[in-house]
C-alpha cells in the first residue's frame, strides 16, 4: 500500500491508516511505502520509507514520489498494489480528490489557454495524471462526485467503483456525545436555548465559511464554532466584524479531539464550493447530529433533504436550513435518521469493499 502518510489526522491519511489496520487485522501481509507513518499504530506491517527531496516544488515532489515508488517496487512481487497517491504502478488507485485536468477547465478565456498550454508545471501534472490513470485497472473514487469528474475530464482505463471513506461508529456514538454534551456546552458558555453550528475544515474559502457566516447573521440565536486552521484568516475576521458576529463566532483553530467539539454542537454545516467528500459530515451524522451540506459535495449522497439533514450552499439556502433546525424535536428526529445512515459507512464496510477488489485483482493475476 502506497501513501505519503498513514496517520490518524487528515482525510486521505486516516483512510489509508484504517484500511491498512483492517487488512492486518484480517491476517493479510501488508507492506507500506510512505514518507511518514506512525508505526506504533500499525504493528505487523513492514514499512518502507520514501524520500522527500524536492519540497520546494509540488510537481517535482509528486514526480519524485511516483518514481521512488516504482524503484522500490521493482523486482518485488505482490498480489495487490494499492496506491493513494499519483503513482503509475498500482492495481488499485483511490481517487481522494478531483482531477487536475478538471480543475484547469474552470478557467475561462485567455487564462484557460495559458493554464493549459503555457505552464510547464501544469503540463507535468497532466502527464503524471494521464500515466496514473492509464496504469490503473481498478480506480476507486471516494464519491460519485469525484468519479463523475474523472469520467468527464479524463480517460479511465479500468473498472471504476465508488468506495466512500468510513467512520468509527463506536467512537462517534450518540450516547458518548450526549454524555459529554453538558460539560462541553458549559465549557464554551452555551445555554440549551442556543443553536450551535459546527464548521470543520482548514480551507475556509473553498469550504464556504463565508456563505455560512452570511446565513448565521440572518438567523438570531445561532452560534458558530469554526474548527480548523483556515486560509485568509484576516479576511474572515473582517467579515465576522462586518456582519456583527464577533460575539457569536468562535475560531477554535486545530482541534486535537473532534469528538468534544461535536458534543457541543447541534448541527454540522459544510457548504463547500468544492468537496470530494467531507469527513465532518459523516462524523457528525455518526454522532447523531443533523447536517447541512452543499449539494455538490461528495458526502451529499448520504443526505436526504429534510429527512436526515439539509442540502444547501447559498446564504439563502443555509438560512432556510438553519431556521428549520431551530426546532429541537425536528433536530432530534433528523439526527436519529442521520445516525442510522452513518452506520452503513463504518471503516469495516470500507475495508470489506476494498478486500473484495483485492481478491479479484489477485485472482486475475493468478489466471494470467
Amino acid at each position: 500500500m502506497v501513501a505519503k502518510a498513514f496517520a490518524p489526522t487528515g482525510g486521505m491519511e486516516r483512510c489509508a491508516l484504517e484500511l491498512a489496520r483492517a487488512m492486518l487485522a484480517r491476517g493479510h501481509k501488508v507492506d507500506l511505502f510512505c514518507r511518514n507513518c506512525q508505526a506504533e499504530l500499525l504493528p505487523g506491517a513492514a514499512i518502507y520509507r520514501l524520500p522527500e527531496r524536492f519540497r520546494f516544488s509540488s510537481v517535482i515532489n509528486a514526480w519524485d514520489l511516483a518514481l521512488s515508488v516504482r524503484r522500490q517496487l521493482a523486482g518485488r512481487s505482490y498480489d495487490v498494489i494499492h496506491s493513494h497517491e499519483r503513482t503509475f504502478c498500482q492495481d488499485v488507485l483511490t481517487l481522494h480528490c478531483f482531477s487536475f485536468r478538471g480543475g484547469l477547465e474552470h478557467y475561462r478565456g485567455w487564462r484557460r489557454w495559458d493554464q493549459h498550454y503555457c505552464s510547464p508545471r501544469n503540463a507535468m501534472y497532466l502527464m503524471l495524471e494521464r500515466r496514473q490513470l492509464a496504469a490503473t485497472p481498478w480506480p476507486a473514487a471516494v464519491s460519485g462526485t469525484v468519479l463523475d469528474d474523472y469520467r468527464r475530464y479524463c480517460s479511465l482505463a479500468g473498472t471504476a467503483v465508488i468506495i466512500p471513506p468510513g467512520v468509527d461508529p463506536e467512537w462517534f456514538h450518540p450516547a458518548a456525545i450526549q454524555a459529554a454534551r453538558p460539560a462541553a456546552r458549559q465549557r464554551l458558555g452555551y445555554g440549551d436555548e442556543r443553536l450551535v453550528v459546527l464548521f470543520a475544515g482548514s480551507e475556509f474559502q473553498r469550504k464556504g465559511l463565508d456563505f455560512l457566516l452570511e446565513a448565521a447573521a440572518l438567523v438570531p440565536g445561532v452560534e458558530l464554532l469554526v474548527a480548523g486552521r483556515g486560509d485568509r484568516a484576516a479576511h474572515f475576521n473582517r467579515l465576522v466584524e462586518r456582519l456583527g458576529l464577533r460575539e457569536r463566532v468562535r475560531f477554535l483553530g486545530l482541534v486535537g479531539e473532534m469528538r468534544e467539539v461535536y458534543a457541543a454542537a447541534d448541527v454540522v454545516a459544510l457548504p463547500s464550493r468544492s468537496e470530494a467528500f467531507g469527513m465532518s459530515v459523516l462524523e457528525g451524522m455518526a454522532c447523531g447530529l443533523p447536517v447541512i451540506v452543499a449539494p455538490n459535495a461528495g458526502a451529499a449522497a448520504l443526505v436526504e433533504h429534510g429527512v436526515n439533514g439539509c442540502t444547501g450552499q447559498s446564504p439563502a439556502a443555509l438560512r432556510e436550513g438553519l431556521e428549520a433546525l431551530r426546532d429541537p424535536a425536528r433536530r432530534q428526529e433528523m439526527g436519529r435518521r442521520a445516525r442510522l445512515r452513518a452506520e452503513n459507512y463504518g471503516w469495516r464496510q470500507m475495508a470489506d469493499a476494498y478486500e473484495n477488489i483485492y481478491y479479484q485483482v489477485a485472482a486475475s493475476k493468478a489466471r494470467s
